[in-house]
């Protein structure tokens, strides 16, 4: 019989990402795992009123709409134990009144509009004594503990959201603000549970999962567009966002190594697409791929490459994709973070051109080293959801025990 540190408790899951996002997302992976032994609401973000007037044609927001006239797809069960639900209200878009009373004020109806439609969506499904866990949203969160009063309320933080402008003016308040009212903090990253202990000492790193299977086993097929490129091939596969990765460190290494293909896989920014990177001869990029394509460009490359900018928004970012190239057996260049450091001797950890080069360099000779290929394999596939909710469980577990 599997054992589970939790079970047949009912979990509130509220955060900034809906289930139908198309991209990866930690919350709903976390919500799947926790559904195997526990009953879960995953809520998703109520529709606000720009987002009414203004994007009606989007399918999503189609599909809030249709939820609130019609109460067409409110409460969906996803598998067993799990439901997606639709809240069906509109809240109002405040995030540009300056802070002060009269933003305090629409915050909290926001607030109780959504708790209202929370408390209907739980009694509908008998919910009892749940566990509400936020994952980043300390606006719509910020007063969800008062007004649903749950058992425990477990404030989730993956990302360094005040890095980012549009939570700046309002974050710098709600989000120490939130954790403070949390009876604990979970972060996905040690350097997010540094920062988020300084408001909540009850905060724990939990750790990151990552679904790694098709990762595995090497495609039966290479993907023509990559079949033909010089070896030795440098890849990254993601989306290209100059925010968060460093366009003069590829211009750099690829200009001085003419000799290595670099070959990006994802969809670019603006700056990307404008950047002298284009010029470059063995520079390639690939666009973007669905899912399902990843594994085999990954398994096409020789070293894979994380060139982080060091920032606060990557800072204590975890890098998931680090955990699909070791799983595939790749070995792993990447800009030195205190979050890489859990990847120990089997990634290459850097700090400049130079030191990217002299790593890269090491990389290509030991890329296809049989034990080093089965040490990265192992790596990347021990970290995995279950690790990370128990981890999660043992913070409740301990919460609970000193309430």
């Amino acid at each position: 019989m599997e054992k589970a540190l939790i079970n047949s408790r009912d979990f509130i899951m509220f955060g900034l990402q809906p289930w139908d996002i198309e991209i990866g997302s930690n919350f709903k992976n976390m919500a799947e795992e926790i559904s195997r032994h526990n009953r879960v609401l995953y809520v998703n973000r109520p529709l606000d009123r720009i987002s009414y007037y203004k994007n009606k044609k989007n399918a999503k927001v189609q599909a809030r709409i249709k939820s609130i006239r019609s109460g067409e797809n409110v409460l969906a069960v996803v598998k067993q134990n799990l439901w997606a639900f639709n809240p069906r209200t509109i809240l109002e878009s405040i995030n540009w009144m300056p802070p002060g009373f009269l933003y305090k004020f629409f915050n909290r109806r926001n607030s109780k509009k959504l708790a209202i439609e929370i408390k209907k969506a739980a009694a509908d499904l008998g919910f009892e004594n749940p566990v509400l866990l936020v994952d980043n949203d300390f606006f719509h969160g910020l007063y969800l503990k008062e007004f649903l009063q749950p058992d425990l309320f477990i404030h989730y933080i993956r990302d360094y959201l005040l890095s980012q402008d549009y939570f700046v003016k309002h974050g710098k308040i709600s989000e120490p603000g939130i954790m403070k009212k949390a009876d604990a903090v979970a972060a996905n990253s040690q350097y997010l549970a540094n920062y988020a202990g300084q408001y909540n000492s009850n905060t724990a790193d939990i750790g990151q999962g990552c679904d790694v299977d098709d990762f595995l086993v090497k495609p039966a097929v290479v993907p023509e567009d990559i079949a033909g490129i010089q070896k030795p091939v440098i890849g990254y596969c993601g989306s290209l966002t100059s925010t968060r990765l460093d366009i003069e460190l590829l211009q750099n290494i690829a200009a001085e190594k003419p000799e290595w293909s670099i070959v990006l896989v994802g969809p670019e920014d603006d700056r990307f697409k404008s950047s002298s990177l284009h010029q470059l001869p063995n520079v390639h990029f690939l666009g973007g791929k669905s899912p399902s394509e990843l594994p085999a460009y990954i398994h096409a490359f020789d070293v894979c490459i994380n060139p982080q900018l060091l920032n606060q928004m990557t800072i204590g970012n975890y890098p998931r994709k680090v955990d699909e190239y070791l799983a595939a057996g790749k070995p792993v260049v990447a800009t030195k973070t205190e979050t890489m450091k859990i990847f120990g001797d089997l990634s290459f950890l850097c700090e400049g051109k130079d030191e990217y080069i002299a790593a890269l360099s090491k990389a290509i000779a030991v890329s296809n080293d049989p034990i080093l290929v089965e040490k990265r394999t192992t790596l990347g596939k021990s970290h995995t959801w279950t690790a990370s909710v128990e981890a999660l469980y043992k913070l409740i577990l301990k919460t609970t025990h000193h309430a």
